[in-house]
């Protein structure tokens, strides 16, 4: 893991098209603006789990169900 410390409006560069920018900072909170092109997807951590663990589920589909959906 990389740890860097920012001030207020700095940023850093996650290869050559990702910003990452310090907009804020409130007590114990830090609230980050991310700049990235639309084809990358950006999540909280706990939605992002949240998708895979759907992912992982949806995997879970008997093949009777799905002889059903093809009907």
């Amino acid at each position: 893991m990389l740890v860097l410390s920012r001030k207020k409006t700095e940023s850093i560069m996650i290869g050559d098209h990702i910003e990452v920018k310090v907009l804020s900072i409130e007590g114990d909170q830090v609230k980050l603006g991310i700049v990235a092109p639309k084809s990358v997807k950006v999540h909280r951590s706990e939605v992002f789990e949240a998708i895979q663990e759907q992912n992982k589920e949806a995997l879970n589909v008997s093949a009777e169900f799905l002889k059903t959906l093809k009907k």
